[in-house]
């Protein structure tokens, strides 16, 4: 019987994995969304991301060497947050916008707090919301139009073709979530043009546009097939798991259909949670970001309330807030109480008895 409790010194599992591995499959899983935003939005979407990948690799690189130690560009993180920082940028921004953001979140957002491991929260998130900040009309205003490289595709999605006769100027160039966000105003149209408006953005074909990317956004984020290709690539590699993502878009899911309407009661049909799930930043967000192994809870329960924490207040900002977007901030706010998270969620040892 003695044998059973018997066990050899840690570690149990040992993996061929390392910090450079992880990261450079995570920026390997987000080449697909790269190569669609620079199909539908230009070279230029190449252009803002490589400058804000050498911005903070160079930051990180630089401030090592200010703080004499190692210094550890080689192994990918710098240059994940970079990407992240310029897919979180609308291409016609300029050059020095997602240079900013990419030295800030990794000044700011990691190296102050020892680098690596030691952060409290997402980098790439931290330096979106100091853009947001600090340049808004630049971060929310003035989407590019895509342009697709062949004639299958319109240059807008179904649910705004028309839309410039139907609501005001003030919200012709919005994204699909700016749209939905105005409709929700009944200062600025009719319940009876809302309502209208809201069912084309919800059609079908709205709904395919913005599965494959064909809508106005930021770089990284419009194309959610592009994304979910990158995600499968990772849970595939067991980099990221199904918890924190599937808690966070099945929260988001479930409130936007129970008050997601134009008068906030259910919705009339399941494509608006749809709908929600495939506009703005959710996908990038729940993926990507949210499942960040540094800010993220270690336990499994602890992720499930992360996701869901996430959820909760992505749909609050997105249905009640003044912007129409809540996902980069509900991912920073959760990032806050990890620790609490991983402390009250922590699985009773082995043969534990409960008192």
């Amino acid at each position: 019987m003695n044998s059973v409790y018997a066990v050899s010194a840690a570690p149990h599992i040992k993996q061929k994995i390392s910090v450079n591995s992880v990261m450079w499959q995570v920026v390997l899983a987000l080449v697909p969304a790269l190569l669609v935003g620079i199909f539908f939005f230009g070279i230029q979407s190449l252009l803002l991301t490589l400058y804000s990948i050498v911005a903070a690799v160079a930051t990180e690189g630089i401030i090592q060497k200010m703080r004499k130690i190692p210094i550890t560009v080689s192994d990918g993180s710098a240059v994940v947050t970079g990407v992240l920082v310029a897919f979180n940028i609308n291409v016609a921004a300029p050059w020095w916008l997602p240079v900013i953001g990419s030295v800030f979140a990794i000044a700011i957002g990691k190296q102050i707090f020892g680098g690596l491991g030691f952060n409290i929260f997402n980098p790439a998130l931290l330096g979106r919301a100091f853009l947001v900040a600090s340049w808004p009309t630049l971060m929310t205003a003035g989407w590019t139009k895509t342009q697709p490289l062949w004639n299958t595709f319109q240059s807008s999605i179904n649910g705004l073709q028309n839309i410039s006769s139907k609501v005001p100027d003030a919200i012709t160039a919005a994204t699909p979530l700016g749209v939905a966000k105005a409709l929700r105003d009944t200062t600025l149209v009719s319940s009876e043009i809302a309502n209208s408006v809201m069912n084309d953005l919800t059609s079908s074909k709205t709904i395919f546009e913005l599965f494959l990317g064909n809508i106005g956004g930021v770089i990284g984020e419009v194309s959610a097939a592009a994304l979910l290709l990158g995600a499968a690539y990772l849970a595939w590699k067991h980099i990221i798991e199904w918890r924190i993502p599937v808690s966070f878009i099945g929260t988001v899911a479930v409130l936007t259909f129970t008050f997601g309407g134009i008068n906030g009661i259910f919705s009339a049909s399941i494509m608006l949670p749809i709908f929600h799930i495939f506009s703005g930043g959710l996908i990038l967000g729940a993926f990507f970001m949210a499942t960040d192994m540094v800010t993220s809870p270690v336990t499994k329960k602890g992720r499930i309330y992360f996701g869901i924490g996430c959820g909760v207040i992505t749909v609050v900002i997105r249905l009640v807030g003044g912007y129409p977007e809540g996902v980069s901030y509900s991912i920073l706010l959760m990032n806050i109480i990890v620790p609490l998270l991983d402390k009250y969620t922590v699985p009773k040892s082995f043969g534990e008895v409960k008192k």
